[in-house]
């Protein structure tokens, strides 16, 4: 952290990068953190470029406007919450003259920077910028819009702080954010407030859910069910929250089809589902992770082997629910 901090303060650029398709996390961590610094440092330039951005998060504003290959060259960048480069939402990173890396996942043993802190205990990569924060607060300063911001991604990366990997440490940097000032009832109201449309599609997924031998229930969301209800990808990845809530079903998965691969979405308890999604193209948490196929077939296979590890694990283990 001393040397991220000693590295910021070298550069009178700096922009901040984050994975496409972005969460709770990845908006509320790289926000969060440009918040700070501008607020610490207002002579610097401090932007955020990406090549995408988030509906469900549109409450919190869009980001900085595109720029040229040559804004980039004397920049230091700072890519967070993405732990290979392929994910990456603005390719123009690599010309950056400096690249620190702030993730919080479960590394892959590739490296696209120059300086990388992981800590993958960690409940978010937003608990890593207020940890960051408090450990430099008499260098730093923080504002309640920058602390609304990584509150944010921590809430929502830690399941409103029920996932395994929340600690005391998360919940006092949590506590720490609230002090600085945050409006919950308006942040809660924009995160967890669905649409009709959103509410009527979480009954009809529901009913079309199937349920294996050993308890994983599963939903295929088809591209007719996204046009349908009118879904974004954003809406239809959502659906796996809808899942979790039966006993003796520690596993979780929606699929999602587009044009040319099926996305998936594994959520679980007990039971950890990271490596079954690194066979698949992806990763991720413990019991949280992402994946992709690209056929049915490669869908049918996945989930009979999510089918097996969840029959061994309820076969070795006790306790669960």
């Amino acid at each position: 952290m001393r040397q991220i901090l000693d590295t910021i303060k070298e550069y009178k650029k700096i922009i901040i990068f984050r994975h496409f398709r972005p969460d709770g996390d990845a908006i509320g961590s790289t926000k969060g953190l440009q918040a700070i610094l501008r607020a610490t440092y207002p002579e610097k330039e401090i932007m955020l470029l990406n090549a995408d951005y988030s509906d469900y998060l549109a409450f919190f504003g869009g980001e900085d406007a595109p720029q040229e290959d040559e804004y980039y060259k004397d920049a230091l960048g700072i890519v967070i919450d993405t732990s290979v480069a392929k994910r990456i939402s603005n390719k123009k990173f690599e010309l950056c003259e400096k690249i620190i890396k702030i993730d919080h996942h479960i590394p892959d043993g590739s490296s696209y920077a120059d300086l990388e802190w992981i800590e993958e205990h960690r409940s978010s990569s937003c608990e890593m910028i207020a940890a960051f924060y408090e450990c430099f607060r008499d260098e730093l300063k923080i504002t309640s819009e920058a602390a609304t911001y990584i509150y944010c991604g921590m809430v929502t990366d830690s399941g409103r702080f029920r996932y395994r990997e929340v600690s005391g440490d998360t919940m006092r940097l949590a506590g720490m954010l609230l002090d600085v000032g945050i409006d919950t009832d308006s942040l809660y109201s924009n995160l967890y407030t669905d649409s009709i449309k959103a509410f009527k599609f979480e009954a009809y997924a529901k009913s079309k859910a199937v349920i294996s031998e050993n308890g994983v229930v599963s939903i295929f969301v088809s591209k007719r069910m996204q046009k349908k209800f009118k879904l974004s990808k954003e809406d239809a990845s959502a659906v796996v929250s809808h899942l979790d809530s039966l006993r003796g079903c520690l596993i979780w998965i929606a699929f999602i089809e587009g044009d040319d691969e099926i996305r998936v979405r594994l959520r679980s308890r007990f039971v950890t589902v990271s490596e079954l999604a690194n066979r698949y193209n992806g990763g991720g948490h413990a019991c949280a992770a992402g994946a992709t196929v690209y056929s049915k077939k490669e869908m049918k296979a996945l989930l009979a082997e999510a089918d097996e590890l969840l029959g061994k694990y309820k076969n070795e283990n006790e306790g669960w629910i």
